[in-house]
C-alpha cells in the first residue's frame, strides 16, 4: 500500500474509512468533532462525491491497528453519525485506502449507485441491538418444576459418589439441556413477537452459551423508535429476574448493511456490531 506523508510530522499516513453517509449528513452532522482510531485519535472528516461521502480519517501506517480502543473508536464515530437517524452504512473494522483520492477511485465512484440505494434503504432508520441472557438461578428450578425425571434424577443423585451416579448426572444434564433449549425457542419468539412487529427487519443470531437465549439486531424506523424502545422496557420487566435484556441504540445498521448492498463480492461492509463494550 502507498501511503502520503502529513504535512506537520512527515509520519507516513493513509486513510481510515469507518463508513458511508449522504453528503448532507456529512455536512450537517460534524463528524470532525469526533476522535477516530489509533493512538493519535485522528481526526475525523469526510471524503465527498456525487451526493455521498465516505466517513475518514487519517492514520499513521507504522501502527498496527485492532486494539480494544480502536474497535471501540470505529464504533463510536458509526454509532455517533447514526444516533439522529441519518442514514448510515458502516464497512467492517479495518478498511484502510492510501489517501482521499484513492477513496473516491476505489470506493465512491466505482460503487456509488450501490451506495445510494443503500442509503435510501436507510433513512429515518436506525439499528437495535438486544442482548437476552437467562438468570439460570431462575431458570433451572423452573426446569425441575416442569419436568418431574429431571426432578426425580436430581434427587437421586445427591448424596452420590461422582462414580455411582455418573450416569444419572449425564442423563440429567441432557434433560436440563434439552428443556432449556425449548425454553429458549418459546422466549426467542416471545421477544419476536413483541418488538419485529415495530421494526422494519429484524435478524437473530444463534447463540452459543448456557445463558444464552438470543441475539437480535432490528431496523427501526425513527417515527417507531420510542414505542419499540417502551416495548423492550415492558418484556425487561415482565421477565425481571428471569432474563437480562440488555438494549442498544440506534445504532448503524451493522446486521443489515450486508443484505443492503446485495451481497455483493464489493465494499467490505459491516455485518454486525464491533467494538461493543
Amino acid at each position: 500500500m502507498t501511503s502520503t506523508s502529513s504535512p506537520a510530522t512527515g509520519t507516513a499516513t493513509a486513510c481510515y474509512v469507518y463508513g458511508i453517509v449522504l453528503e448532507r449528513t456529512a455536512a450537517e452532522a460534524h463528524p470532525d468533532r469526533l476522535r477516530g482510531v489509533a493512538d493519535t485519535g485522528g481526526q475525523v472528516t469526510s471524503v465527498r462525491h456525487r451526493g455521498i461521502a465516505a466517513v475518514v480519517s487519517d492514520i499513521p501506517t507504522d501502527r498496527p491497528l485492532g486494539r480494544p480502543d480502536d474497535l471501540r473508536a470505529h464504533a463510536r464515530v458509526l454509532d455517533t453519525l447514526a444516533a439522529g437517524f441519518d442514514p448510515v452504512l458502516p464497512f467492517r473494522f479495518g478498511a484502510v485506502l492510501r489517501d482521499s483520492q484513492a477513496v473516491v477511485d476505489e470506493l465512491l465512484e466505482p460503487y456509488h449507485d450501490d451506495f445510494l440505494g443503500a442509503l435510501e434503504s436507510l433513512a429515518d432508520r436506525a439499528q437495535y441491538s438486544l442482548r437476552a441472557r437467562y438468570e439460570l438461578d431462575t431458570v433451572l428450578p423452573e426446569v425441575l418444576e416442569e419436568v418431574p425425571e429431571a426432578r426425580r434424577l436430581r434427587e437421586e443423585v445427591q448424596g452420590l459418589s461422582e462414580e455411582a451416579g455418573y450416569d444419572r448426572r449425564i442423563r440429567l444434564g441432557e434433560i436440563v439441556s434439552e428443556a432449556v433449549a425449548r425454553k429458549r425457542e418459546l422466549d426467542a419468539r416471545e421477544i419476536e413477537r413483541v418488538l419485529a412487529p415495530l421494526a422494519t427487519a429484524a435478524a437473530f443470531t444463534e447463540t452459543t452459551t448456557a445463558e444464552g437465549l438470543a441475539d437480535a439486531a432490528f431496523l427501526v424506523e425513527r417515527r417507531r423508535s420510542e414505542a419499540f424502545e417502551a416495548a423492550a422496557e415492558e418484556l425487561a420487566g415482565r421477565w425481571y429476574g428471569r432474563v437480562r435484556l440488555r438494549l442498544l441504540g440506534p445504532l448503524a445498521a451493522y446486521d443489515f448493511a450486508p443484505e443492503l448492498m446485495g451481497g455483493s463480492d464489493g465494499p467490505d461492509v459491516a455485518d454486525g456490531p464491533e467494538g461493543e463494550g
